[in-house]
């Protein structure tokens, strides 16, 4: 099985396109994305439908996306709790507005984890435990007391693209698609290999996209012009 991973688009409609089309040449048989499908930029309807309708699955070639909910997703409901962060603030408050019933209704509705190829994938947004967590790459080894029996632990919410061992589980941050933070402002993703026998493997994968028109459709909706710097940055 060949599974394509992608995490925390934060409604960067322009990149996730990119990242699509290089995961339509990858010959895959799932989807995964671990969550923060929406805020920060200016596309959250776009993101929420291109995984609710599958357009995003059909433009890959697999039949659905497995999606799980991120704190972003989650907080549409309420962005009051985040009016400490004027950036995240202000992207749920406008992803809020720009949603319709069903759109939010899905976000809701995502699941905090999922697993799949018979359990030998475990898919969440931050920690396996601990919800909000952030895993920094550091922080990997740590996570030796929270697995099960998975041969895939899959997470996000830093934003930062790594991958690594930990006793017989390959963990796998395949970093942001909308909003990276590790120094490269590319949209990143990562696609998993899970032979029938023997050790999975992973590829981490960076790929360019218009950054200059999204910082404009930022500056457009009003967000914080923070929010349009550091997409060039990747910080």
């Amino acid at each position: 099985m060949r599974i394509g991973l992608v995490s925390d688009l934060h409604a960067n409609a322009v990149a996730f396109a990119a990242v699509r089309d290089a995961l339509a040449e990858a010959s895959l048989d799932r989807l995964v994305c671990a969550g923060d499908v929406v805020g920060y930029n200016p596309f959250p309807a776009e993101c929420v439908e291109a995984l609710r309708s599958d357009a995003a699955a059909r433009q890959v070639g697999v039949e659905t996306v497995t999606t799980v909910q991120g704190n972003h997703d989650r907080a549409v409901a309420d962005p009051e709790r985040y009016r400490h962060n004027e950036m995240a603030f202000a992207g749920l408050r406008y992803a809020r507005e720009r949603l319709d019933d069903e759109q939010r209704a899905w976000l809701d509705a995502l699941p905090v984890e999922a697993t799949l190829a018979d359990g030998r994938v475990r898919v969440v947004h931050d920690h396996p435990v601990e919800r909000d967590r952030y895993v920094h790459p550091e922080g990997f080894p740590a996570l030796a007391d929270h697995l099960g029996e998975e041969s895939v632990l899959v997470l996000g919410h830093t934003h930062v693209q790594h991958h690594e061992w930990v006793d017989d589980t390959l963990v796998v941050n395949p970093g942001s698609v909308g909003q990276p933070r590790d120094g490269d402002p590319r949209a990143a993703f990562a696609v998993l290999d899970l032979p029938d026998d023997g050790r999975p493997s992973v590829t981490d994968h960076r790929v360019d996209y218009d950054v200059d028109s999204v910082q404009a459709a930022v500056a457009a909706a009003g967000l914080p012009e923070r929010t349009a710097r550091r997409l060039a940055r990747g910080k």
